[in-house]
């Protein structure tokens, strides 16, 4: 049983091996992340956080335990299946945006669609990537290459992306890392209004103002859950006044 958690680890271990030397990234972790949660994944260097990410993006597989996303276990699959289900259920965004630098931002987001089981025609692709551009802000950029844009549109791109296939989940890692700190909050206004949109998200940060735009924030240290706790208003308030109170809406730019 799933107990209708999109996702959910049991008992999860991660061991590299270096020569005679077991490193345990990941240590008999439980978690449970249900449909439209927002969660910030924290932890410092070495904590496991990033090792974590890339099992619940099934760009690894752990060692032990079980990860069910969306109610089937794919602890065990091999790399096509996990190919497959990376393409159709999970959406990534990461801190150096990673856009094919000689194509334009509509290009960019129609990528993961030509991977798709499901064929469209070119009219039909154009439409799909114009209209998930539009709707982070981007309309009127759909034929910018990314050194036509700035920092915040190129991550916004990079969001675009991810969701260009409906994923189940939307996973960030370090999403306003190489971002300034007006811009980061405009990033965080679209996450927020993705999350209301009923879009679960999991992002990795180490930043704690940046956490608190997550409803749920999840702190690892040396490869377990240290903290597992909700975020308040309050704690979500104090950080857009460190932001200097500026709006979280998507500008119209």
């Amino acid at each position: 049983m799933n107990n209708g958690a999109l996702v959910r680890l049991i008992d999860v271990h991660k061991t590299y091996r270096s020569g005679e030397m077991e490193v345990h990234a990941v240590r008999g972790v439980s978690l449970e992340i249900q449909r439209g949660e927002f969660v910030a994944l924290m932890g410092a260097s070495g904590s496991g956080k990033s090792t974590l990410m890339n099992l619940l993006g099934c760009l690894d597989r752990p060692t032990s335990g079980h990860y069910l996303l969306d109610g089937s276990d794919v602890s065990g699959l091999d790399r096509d299946r996990l190919a497959d289900i990376r393409n159709r259920k999970i959406g990534f965004i990461f801190q150096s945006f990673n856009l094919l630098p000689r194509t334009s931002a509509r290009e960019n987001v129609e990528l993961p669609l030509l991977y798709s089981a499901h064929r469209l025609t070119n009219a039909q692709l154009r439409e799909k990537a114009d209209r998930v551009l539009a709707s982070v802000g981007l309309g009127g950029r759909e034929d910018h290459h990314p050194s036509q844009l700035s920092g915040g549109q190129q991550q916004r791109v990079a969001i675009a992306r991810a969701l260009i296939n409906d994923p189940e989940v939307v996973l960030a890692d370090e999403p306003t890392g190489n971002l300034d700190s007006r811009t980061s909050v405009e990033i965080m206004g679209i996450f927020q209004q993705l999350n209301e949109r009923g879009i679960t998200i999991v992002m990795v940060t180490h930043e704690q103002d940046i956490a608190a735009y997550a409803r749920r924030n999840v702190i690892m240290r040396d490869g377990i859950l240290l903290s597992d706790k909700v975020v308040t208003q309050r704690a979500l308030a104090e950080a857009e006044l460190d932001k200097s109170g500026m709006s979280t809406n998507i500008p119209e730019k």
